[in-house]
């Protein structure tokens, strides 16, 4: 071949397959949280955000029995049991966001060991019938007085 009937190479991005893939890869996302809602944190996420529903649901409490210095009173310990609390775990949480996944996941895979005994347990009892286990070629019956009876 010559150099002139020789096309030039065509440009080609580098990246045009990681872009393709980003792309693909929000496209799910978005597309994920739309049917499903936003997916929960971190362990050490959540922990927080129970930390903050704890602290709003103990800052809204009213008590109706309690005089109005009272309830002041008890405002001001609830803030301050909860400013303590948040002192004491956010810097664990901080040193050791790692560990809550683990403890998490850890907890799940206990959770399905649980479910899996379980299953096989009832799967076991729902199998076996109210006169008992039968053997092989065996019919049973019961007697007068209740008690049951091989008709081989």
């Amino acid at each position: 071949m010559s150099e002139a009937t020789e096309q030039p190479a065509p440009q080609v991005d580098a990246d045009a397959w990681e872009q393709a893939c980003a792309e693909d890869l929000a496209a799910e996302k978005a597309r994920r949280k739309a049917a499903y809602g936003t997916p929960p944190g971190s362990a050490a996420e959540e922990l927080r955000r129970l930390m903050d529903a704890v602290s709003d649901k103990l800052a809204g409490i009213q008590a109706p029995f309690l005089g109005a210095v009272a309830q002041g009173t008890a405002e001001q310990v609830a803030r301050q049991v909860v400013r303590q609390a948040r002192a004491a775990v956010e810097p664990v949480i901080e040193r050791n966001s790692g560990v809550f996944d683990h403890l998490a996941a850890a907890g799940s895979e206990l959770l399905a060991a649980y479910r899996s005994a379980v299953e096989t347990q009832e799967s076991r009892w729902t199998q076996r019938s109210p006169q008992g286990p039968k053997r092989p070629g065996t019919t049973r019956d019961e007697g007068p007085d209740g008690e049951h009876i091989d008709l081989d």
